[in-house]
């Protein structure tokens, strides 16, 4: 029996087990309910200098109920879908709910905004792999870089990881849906020596589809290039200067505007964006749209974790907020309605001003290009934002020498509304897609 049909069979039988204790839960005195269940199986293996560290199979999944019982809620979850424990769940749910307080803004989605027929998105591409072919995989990778340069004399190892499986979700107002999906990467950190110097970096591949995943001497090779490219660091004094993230950094800035819009943060007053709909955050320049239906995307879905349908939306137009991230529950709180954005977001696209890479250097001019950011300093309640850094310094658009050890602060506001040019070198491999993103101005501070 193929992969496939194996899967379909599983996702069937699931279904019917959610149909199920959606109905137990009706039947012992529940006013709605909701159940999930996520189930993934795959194998991961680590590979150090060609020699196995780890082995991993993964097989597992757990069914997670939710009951409302007038204005209570109460949750429970088991790995043991027999009738009997399925039924125990059940009970054990309402029981918690008798112990909740009353919230009169929980409670399922509106049926009228639920997905009854989700598309399919194409997220379902299963690779068979023995364990000795993953390790395989991972170990060309590894050696590939190793032997590229002497000086990188050291390794983190690399790692490839193939999964499989699929979600499903079904609630009492009829909706009972669900889909397959696959998941493949691979990564390859390496650590380079000059003298009593020391730097590590890596490279690393993901995709749907194992087609579509960078070959073994592509990662290995791009690790190698990361990491011997930081190599004879130099210190710069603090000042004040443009600053660009490279694209596979610059998605962090976005995942700030994320969290400063995501309806718990608004509804606790805890955004630095609190009333900035309908208002200007970016400069006309900019444009931020989701589409949550791009075939084989790495964050597609027809539905969102309460069911709720998926559309294309605008996020940014023209610099200008036009919609914040909701639950159905901090839709309520802030009298609004949800906008399908129970569990995160679904592929964002930034939109391009600039040219490549090399285009927006030229544009950076002389500044600190920022290639790794470390810590956690962003205060998501004011703006205020510094972290450590490491790049490279820029001279008239060309790169000039590698920098460790340095912050940059400012204001998200500042930051948002000083960014001028976004590049068309895409990194793909997020739910967040952007190019390279040149900051105005920005506090380093070096020696």
């Amino acid at each position: 029996m193929s992969d496939v049909k194996i899967l379909t069979e599983q996702m069937q039988q699931v279904k019917q087990r959610l149909a199920d204790v959606l109905a137990k839960a009706k039947q012992l005195g529940a006013d709605s309910a909701e159940a999930s269940m996520s189930k993934q199986q795959g194998l991961s293996v680590a590979t150090r200098f060609g020699e196995v560290e780890t082995v991993e199979f993964t097989n597992d999944g757990a069914l997670g109920i939710t009951v409302y019982q007038q204005g209570r809620k109460g949750s429970a979850s088991t790995a043991d879908l027999s009738e009997s424990a399925l039924e125990q769940a059940v009970k054990a749910a309402i029981e918690i709910a008798k112990y909740t307080s009353v919230d009169p803004y929980s409670g399922l989605a509106d049926a009228d905004l639920l997905e009854y027929q989700p598309k399919d998105l194409d997220l379902y591409h299963p690779h068979t792999f023995t364990a000795e072919q993953a390790i395989e995989i991972a170990r060309e990778t590894e050696l590939t870089a190793l032997q590229s340069d002497p000086r990188l004399t050291n390794s983190d190892g690399a790692n490839f990881a193939s999964y499989e499986g699929f979600k499903v979700y079904g609630n009492s107002h009829g909706q009972l849906v669900g889909y397959p999906s696959s998941r493949h990467s691979l990564s390859c950190m390496l650590i380079a020596s000059q003298g009593e110097e020391m730097q590590r970096d890596y490279a690393y591949s993901v995709s749907r589809d194992y087609q579509n995943l960078w070959k073994p001497e592509q990662v290995g090779l791009m690790a190698a290039k990361e990491t011997i490219s930081r190599l004879g660091t130099q210190k710069i004094a603090t000042q004040k200067v443009p600053v660009l993230f490279r694209a596979d950094i610059a998605n962090g800035l976005f995942g700030h505007l994320i969290a400063a819009i995501s309806g718990g943060n608004l509804y606790r007053k805890s955004s630095f964006l609190l009333e900035a709909l309908g208002q200007a955050v970016f400069p006309e320049h900019l444009n931020i749209v989701e589409r949550p239906h791009i075939l084989k995307g790495l964050a597609s879905s027809s539905f969102d974790s309460e069911g709720v349908k998926t559309v294309d939306m605008d996020i940014i137009e023209k610099g200008v907020l036009q919609n914040f991230l909701l639950t159905s529950y901090s839709a309520r709180k802030l009298q609004r309605q949800t906008n399908g954005h129970a569990g995160g977001i679904h592929n964002w696209q930034i939109s391009a001003n600039a040219g490549d890479f090399d285009a927006m250097l030229k544009q950076l001019g002389t500044g600190l290009l920022v290639t790794e950011l470390m810590g956690q300093g962003v205060n998501i309640v004011n703006g205020d934002y510094s972290r450590g850094a490491a790049g490279f310094w820029v001279e008239n658009g060309e790169i000039a020498f590698p920098v460790a050890e340095v912050t940059i602060a400012g204001n998200l506001k500042d930051m948002f509304k000083g960014l001028v040019a976004t590049g068309n070198d895409y990194d793909r491999r997020g739910s967040i897609c952007t190019g390279s993103v040149l900051i105005e101005q920005m506090q380093v501070s070096g020696q």
